[in-house]
């Protein structure tokens, strides 16, 4: 199906050197600057773990240039994307301003998250960050002018309720979405309550619940890696019924094992058509880590699983991310992308 990067500690490069220390001490100024605008008085709590403790250091001295209320806290790594942090990890996302999250794994579809974001706190998540995605690609962009570039193709899509995407690989899907498209996935999160991804860039929506069907073929990245041979997803009234193509008993082995962890009335959830999106970032990659490939400008995703942080009933602690290149997306009269191409 796929091959996986080995990242574990890609991070732990030599940070001695000094171009790389330079781009990592940037960086970690234009997240605490530019993206979460933290003030000098504010609490501020960087989380990390064992595999991604380089960029939460420097995000720790980042922030501790500005505020002098800065914690760093390091926590075991999580088995699993949507995993909750440890219940002293919690307690402290809520008491804070700001949280930033540099993970193995995301933190984004916790209730961990969405708790302290309901009490007031702003959250940028970084899931599988590696000191190579921190310094280069996505985390270079103009974070201002993406922000007004998704906030104006949002006008055009305010009232766009229905969407089909095909590819040229066998993509062949028709949805409606609920609620409004999200456009604050754009690297500026500088309000009480907000969330973010870094590296940033996208627009996102919550499919209607029952409404989709056909087939998805994921053909970029699934998880944290990159598909040599696509997985095909058959989709009936929003639920995934059939996984084919190579490498799909382990992803099927792998919704099988979440589904064991929840209690009976709620094990069909895994297998939700959760999250549909498309990337918005000029200078993101494809690079085999969905945080960025899902940001990538020409590209679209598809997210299973669980739903609730977009207002869905799907609870299920499991939230997995398939990326397609080069799809033809229309939704409702506005003709998005044409084989990958931005037709506005």
């Amino acid at each position: 199906m796929a091959k996986k990067e080995e990242e574990d500690d890609i991070y732990i490069e030599d940070a001695s050197d000094s171009l790389l220390e330079e781009a990592l001490n940037k960086a970690a100024d234009t997240v605490c600057k530019e993206c979460m605008q933290i003030q000098r008085k504010e609490n501020v709590l960087i989380v990390t773990d064992p595999h991604t403790s380089t960029i939460g250091q420097a995000l720790y001295e980042a922030a501790a240039r500005i505020s002098d209320r800065v914690l760093l806290v390091m926590m075991p790594s999580t088995h699993r994307h949507g995993d909750e942090p440890p219940a002293p990890v919690s307690d402290l996302m809520r008491k804070q301003d700001v949280v930033l999250a540099p993970t193995r794994y995301s933190l984004t579809h916790t209730r961990a998250r969405m708790q302290a974001c309901r009490e007031g706190t702003r959250i940028a998540t970084m899931p599988g960050i590696t000191m190579k995605m921190f310094t280069e690609g996505g985390m270079t962009t103009d974070f201002n002018a993406m922000q007004s570039a998704i906030a104006q193709l949002g006008k055009s899509l305010k009232r766009q309720r229905k969407v089909e995407v095909k590819t040229e690989n066998g993509t062949s899907v028709k949805f409606e979405i609920s609620g409004r498209w999200e456009l604050g996935d754009n690297g500026i999160c500088n309000r009480p309550g907000q969330v973010t991804n870094l590296p940033a860039g996208k627009i996102l929506a919550m499919p209607k619940e029952g409404t989709m069907d056909g087939k998805i073929v994921i053909d970029g990245t699934w998880d944290a890696a990159v598909v040599d041979d696509p997985l095909t997803f058959k989709v009936e009234a929003g639920m995934v019924t059939k996984i084919t193509g190579q490498g799909s008993d382990d992803v099927k082995a792998m919704f099988v094992e979440a589904s064991r962890k929840l209690k009976p009335n709620q094990q069909a959830n895994v297998w939700t058509v959760a999250e549909f999106g498309f990337g918005m970032n000029p200078r993101a990659r494809l690079v085999g880590n969905v945080l960025e490939d899902e940001k990538v400008q020409g590209t679209c995703y598809f997210a299973f699983g669980d739903n609730t942080s977009l207002g869905g009933s799907s609870n299920c602690g499991v939230h997995v991310t398939g990326v397609i290149k080069n799809p033809t997306v229309q939704i409702g009269d506005v003709d998005l992308l044409d084989d990958g191409d931005i037709r506005i």
